[in-house]
């Protein structure tokens, strides 16, 4: 499983970041920077509810 980000569409909330730190970080310009886009099986419920959290939809789990 990958996460990725539509860039267009991330306004730099944030959301994602407090519940999946160690996989995503917004930059001090406010980018989201993907850290590491391979999720660890580990870390799936993680990647999923930074997913979830995202209120303009700029992330996705990709297989």
């Amino acid at each position: 499983m990958k996460v990725a980000v539509d860039e267009r569409r991330c306004e730099g909330y944030g959301f994602c970041e407090e519940r999946a730190p160690e996989l995503l970080q917004l930059d001090d310009e406010g980018q989201l920077l993907i850290l590491r886009p391979d999720v660890a099986d580990g870390e799936a419920d993680k990647a999923r509810a930074a997913v979830r959290s995202c209120p303009v939809a700029a992330l996705r789990l990709e297989d």
